[in-house]
Order: C-alpha cells, then structure tokens, then sequence
C-alpha cells in the first residue's frame, strides 16, 4: 500500500522545501505523491514546495481540517499521511507505517520530540507515549487508509481548531483498537515555546481542551487560544 503525504500550509517557505525533500528521500518507493495544501500563504511556500517536488493545492477554505480535506480528495493512494509543516517523522516513516497497516491497524501516529533542550519540555514528549486522547495532536503525524478516512467523513470542517482530536474522537467511538502509537518520535519545532513560557502553552491548551469537551463552537475556541498565545 503506497502513501499519499499531505501537509497543510500557512506561510511555512522557510520549513516545506526541508520537508519535503526529507519525505521524498525517506519515502522511496512507498511514496507515490506529497501534497501540500495551502491556505493562501503571502510568502513563497507554494513556489518552494513546487521546487522541491511537491504538488500544490490551494485550498478554497484556510484552516487546517479544510485544507487536510482538500488535499486528501486529490490524494491518489489508499493510505494518507498528514504531516505538519514543522515536524519531521523519523527515519524509515513508510516502513513503520505500511507495517502498521499489515498488523491489522487502520490508523495511527507516533510520539513527539521538540526539537529542544529544555528540561521541562521533556514530560511533554512522555505523554504523547500514553494512549489517551488529551495526548494526541496533529504535530504526531497521523496516517489513514483511505476506506476509513472515508467512513468517518474525513475533516468535520466545522473544526476551525481542534480537527485532529475531533476525527479521533470519532475513530475512537468507532473503534479505538484500529489506532496504533508507533514507538518513534516525530521532531517537532518547540517555536510556540520559543515566545511563550510554558506555562502559558499549557494554560492555552487546558482552556482550548476543556472548551472542545464542552462543546464550546470551535471559533470561539480558536480566538480564546488566539489570545492567550497569539500562535496559531
């Protein structure tokens, strides 16, 4: 089963070109396309995904559950890879995921690592180990057979914010044993810590989980987290 990567994009020239020549490398023969679905970037992200081999697409709508929709409807394999901009899946990535797929899993991520040093962001990297659905994101990667993709409707583009946990919650009230952690870490940019103390990363991300649990509408989730970070 071959794989479809696809990366949503915002503004991201300085991270997609790296990106996606490191997974055409460490894809090979897995591989059969990247995409990158973009949302309308002011810089030269389309110009250097092109460069670098990807196909670009710009998506009607800019967020993230949109833009992964769009992408996936172009995607020509039965197994979707979404990737983020600024995370970089291990080494052998297709291997780990097409042996997932044979195990009899139909969906999964991997851990995380921040590209830093800082002590206290190390018990962020051990809670993406436990499976729960507080630690999950989008920075793991997440993979999907396409069948399954499909069955759950895809991106519920209602989610402006929140997207990745929505799906999941979903593929989990389906069946959660479908889902499998790949024991590797995805390196992921610690930039929202770079101009945000931590403490106040986990204050964003409690208020914006709490307001997801209680079916708060995901705009309003979206401009609480943009104020209290100013990131995404």
């Amino acid at each position: 089963m071959r794989i479809s990567v696809i990366i949503p994009t915002f503004n991201e020239e300085k991270n997609i070109g790296p990106l996606v020549e490191y997974l055409r490398n460490e894809g090979g023969d897995a591989l059969q396309e990247i995409i990158v679905a973009d949302g309308g970037s002011h810089d030269k992200t389309v110009e250097t995904a092109q460069g670098a081999g990807a196909v670009v697409v710009i998506s009607p709508q800019k967020s993230r559950a949109a833009q992964m929709n769009c992408g996936a409807s172009l995607a020509t394999a039965d197994l979707l890879y979404f990737v983020h901009a600024d995370a970089r899946p291990p080494r052998g990535f297709a291997a780990d995921i097409q042996a997932a797929i044979a195990e009899g899993y139909a969906s999964g991520c991997y851990r995380f690592r921040f590209d830093s040093d800082k002590t206290i962001l190390k018990l962020n990297n051990y809670l993406t180990h436990l499976n729960i659905l507080t630690a999950r994101g989008g920075d793991q990667t997440l993979f999907m057979t396409r069948p399954l993709f499909e069955e759950l409707h895809g991106f519920d583009e209602y989610y402006v914010i929140m997207e990745e946990y929505d799906l999941l919650r979903r593929l989990w009230n389906k069946n959660r044993k479908l889902f499998k952690i790949i024991p590797k870490d995805v390196f992921v940019s610690a930039r929202k810590y770079d101009t945000n103390s931590w403490a106040r990363v986990q204050l964003a991300n409690l208020v914006a989980m709490t307001l997801f649990r209680c079916g708060t509408h995901p705009a309003r989730i979206a401009d609480t987290y943009r104020k209290l970070l100013n990131y995404r």
